[in-house]
């Protein structure tokens, strides 16, 4: 193959390996199938909670878009495994993103569930989107930096 990509000298290493560590005993394969398994039930769950949005039941949906959300998160453990993935989300560049991505999924199911308020559960979406993607954009090389041009582009052009 060209440049070696494929080639056996690089089968033990990259992202997907972290140490003897295997996930459940899962070939690399059956733990790429899995990732994309569980990111794509992650997000129909999140776009099909729109349907109980357009119902008027506000609760499912904060709760079945907060739960495709986890679910789209737990797929990359998949990839790299669970101590990693743990210890990546606590990096001293994502810590806080991740502390207030976490914090908004507790906080938008508990309002939710318990207040039933549609106004607020909308905009407890909407920050909780916001933050979700604060912290994707932490995982993308200059990503949080685009964001906050485009933003400051936006602002200044108003």
């Amino acid at each position: 193959m060209p440049f070696g990509f494929f080639s056996s000298q690089y089968d033990d290493q990259g992202i997907m390996d972290d140490g003897n560590w295997q996930f459940c005993g899962l070939s690399r394969m059956q733990r790429l199938q899995a990732f994309g398994a569980c990111f794509v039930v992650g997000m129909l769950l999140s776009i099909l909670s729109t349907l109980f949005l357009l119902s008027g039941n506000t609760s499912a949906f904060a709760v079945i878009y907060s739960i495709g959300n986890i679910v789209s998160l737990f797929s990359m453990t998949f990839v790299v495994g669970i101590p990693k993935q743990l210890k990546t989300m606590f990096a001293p560049v994502r810590f806080w993103a991740t502390v207030v991505y976490i914090a908004l999924l507790a906080l938008t199911l508990a309002m939710s569930l318990w207040l039933h308020n549609f106004i607020l559960s909308i905009i407890l979406v909407i920050i909780q989107f916001g933050a979700l993607v604060w912290y994707a954009a932490s995982y993308i090389p200059y990503g949080r930096e685009v964001i906050r041009r485009f933003f400051g582009t936006c602002v200044t052009s108003i």
